[in-house]
């Protein structure tokens, strides 16, 4: 297991819950507003600290503390231990949440199928289509709509979300995501925050953030097509 962060207590990672968050690292994806660069490139924090056994040390003795924990990336789909990790949070007595892009839908099926998480938060990181242009030039768009499918065909919490960067992310882009999960349970709109980014060449010339007034136009697109839309 290739741990490159943990983040020990979080009220809002985890919607109603207080968790920790365990940070994967790697990731297939080269999204340019990325903020954990080190976490995309494969950087592992080989201390005492992120060792697995550790890990779970500290898990234990946060019992009624935390209600759950949120294994987020990197993308932590591509981890060959995630099953196992996920499994032994929950017979910790913990809820799991899990981070993903979406690319790697058969994971995430058996992963419900076998009750080993109880939230899936999905990024969108744009129209589907466009993954190519700017997200990952060899990105199966069919993996991220069998992903929507599997999600939403669960019976378990999960939201989509999009971090609203332009140009990668317009109205019309807001749009066409929302017509792929009609009707889903929840859509957050995330704000784009310039700290360190994976490509800041990108932004040099680009006029990339949304105001307030502009985040709120993109909701009004999106309400009508999913039970909740929020900005965050």
């Amino acid at each position: 297991m290739n741990i490159g962060g943990l983040l020990k207590n979080s009220m809002i990672d985890y919607p109603g819950k207080v968790s920790c968050g365990i940070f994967l690292t790697g990731c297939n994806f080269n999204c340019p507003y990325c903020h954990n660069p080190g976490l995309v490139r494969g950087r592992t924090r080989h201390t005492a600290e992120f060792d697995p056994d550790s890990i779970y040390r500290f898990i234990e003795t946060r019992k009624g503390f935390l209600d759950g924990v949120v294994i987020s990336g990197g993308e932590p789909t591509l981890q060959a231990d995630l099953y196992d990790l996920c499994r032994d949070v929950k017979e910790m007595g913990y809820s799991v949440k899990l981070d993903t892009n979406g690319s790697r839908p058969r994971v995430l099926k058996r992963l419900i199928a076998e009750g080993l998480v109880d939230y899936i938060a999905m990024d969108l990181k744009t129209d589907p289509v466009e993954y190519a242009t700017y997200i990952q030039s060899e990105c199966n768009v069919n993996a991220i709509l069998y992903s929507i499918e599997i999600i939403m065909n669960s019976a378990i919490a999960y939201e989509f979300r999009t971090t609203c960067v332009k140009p990668i992310v317009t109205a019309r882009e807001i749009e066409n995501i929302c017509r792929l999960i009609e009707g889903a349970r929840m859509y957050a709109l995330q704000r784009f925050h310039k700290s360190e980014l994976l490509h800041p060449e990108f932004f040099k010339e680009t006029n990339y953030e949304y105001s307030d007034a502009e985040l709120e136009q993109l909701k009004a697109v999106a309400e009508p097509w999913v039970q909740q839309c929020l900005i965050r």
